[in-house]
């Protein structure tokens, strides 16, 4: 919902940036959003949904930025395709997406459940030059190079398993 109501904030501004939403429908969930408002920002040309895909890299591919405000999670993989595919992000400063996204290095970081920050750092993004968010994109692929690589996580595994194993 603060996606939608900061894309509300930018258009209000006059920004005229394309804002997508990529994902399944949930409307049973807890926080699930219903299919008729999501039919209605549509409709409204507030957002453009582009549903469901089994393979999201050309959909990264064609993105300006990727954009996950989300409340909580673990490492999140919305966030290490978009890193993996050198693309700048913007994501909640909750664990698991300030692990990915650097503030000022790959992307920037706003308040959880604060849609006017989100805005801000949306509006903040798309002031960047093409340098900047080509470094951006670079740094983020650096990033997801260096500490998630597969081999890194496995090692990273094996190694804690083996103390579990050893201290029991």
């Amino acid at each position: 919902m603060e996606y939608v109501q900061a894309v509300k904030i930018l258009k209000s501004k006059g920004i005229a940036a394309r804002f997508q939403i990529l994902g399944n429908r949930d409307p049973e969930h807890k926080r699930g959003i219903q299919n008729a408002v999501i039919d209605e920002w549509v409709q409204s040309g507030l957002i453009e949904y582009l549903g469901t895909a089994h393979d999201v890299r050309p959909v990264i591919a064609a993105a300006d930025c990727v954009v996950l405000p989300s409340y909580r999670e673990g490492t999140p993989r919305a966030l290490l395709e978009a890193a993996s595919s050198g693309k700048p992000m913007i994501a909640t400063d909750v664990p698991g997406c300030h692990q990915v996204v650097r503030p000022d290095y790959n992307g920037f970081l706003c308040n959880l459940k604060d849609a006017e920050d989100l805005a801000d750092k949306m509006e903040k993004m798309l002031t960047l030059n093409d340098a900047q968010l080509r470094t951006f994109g670079q740094n983020a692929r650096r990033l997801v190079e260096q500490e998630y690589d597969e081999n890194i996580v496995i090692h990273k595994y094996i190694h804690a398993l083996r103390e579990v194993r050893q201290a029991s």
